[in-house]
Parts: structure tokens; C-alpha cells; sequence
């Protein structure tokens, strides 16, 4: 995994900064044995996104609901991934899963 130098500044910033590295580290060995690899800008983006993630879970906010249809060519291996996420976190709508998984998908088109 390569991170860019903003990925590291959401990192060293963040409130969750503890959390924030434990979740990308564990999250970094599922994509691996997934096979699948983000880019420098997708990692980065990831990074933001679960640090939001952290920060909704713990000021108890929530995102607005999906449709979970919109995501019904999601393969089952990202929602998968991004369903580990959402529980890993806790806390979490799931509609967080929907949209996390974008994420994934996007990655294994590399």
C-alpha cells in the first residue's frame, strides 16, 4: 500500500487517528488477500472516507438512505468487504455499506 502525502495528513490530523490506522492496516491485509489494489488517489479518498466513517460512528450521525438497488451490479466480493467495514466500525447504518463498497469495485478494476 502507498499513501500520498494528504493521506498521511488526514491520518496524523484526524481525531481518530489511533483507530483511523488500525482500520486501514486491517483493512489493507483484506484488500491483499482479495487481490485487490487501490491506487495512490484511491487509497487516498478511502482514507478520507473511512475517517469519516469513525467520526459518524462516534458523534452518532448517519448519512442519508440509499436505494439499495442503485447498487445491484456491486459485485458481492465488495459489499462483502464493505460490509467487514461497517462492523469492524460499529455503530454504522448500514446504507454505509452500499457506498463504501464503491470503493472496492472501483479498485478491482485495476
Amino acid at each position: 500500500m502507498t499513501v500520498t502525502g494528504e493521506a498521511l495528513q488526514i491520518i496524523s490530523t484526524s481525531e481518530y487517528q489511533r483507530e483511523l490506522e488500525e482500520l486501514i492496516d486491517w483493512l489493507s491485509a483484506e484488500l491483499e488477500k482479495e487481490k485487490i489494489e487501490p491506487t495512490e488517489l484511491q487509497w487516498t479518498i478511502l482514507i478520507n472516507h473511512l475517517n469519516e466513517m469513525l467520526r459518524r460512528s462516534k458523534e452518532q450521525e448517519s448519512i442519508p438512505e440509499v436505494d439499495p438497488e442503485m447498487f445491484s451490479e456491486v459485485s458481492q466480493e465488495a459489499l462483502r468487504l464493505a460490509d467487514g467495514v461497517v462492523r469492524k466500525i460499529s455503530n454504522l447504518t448500514q446504507d454505509e455499506m452500499y457506498v463504501l463498497s464503491i470503493h472496492f469495485e472501483t479498485a478491482k478494476q485495476n
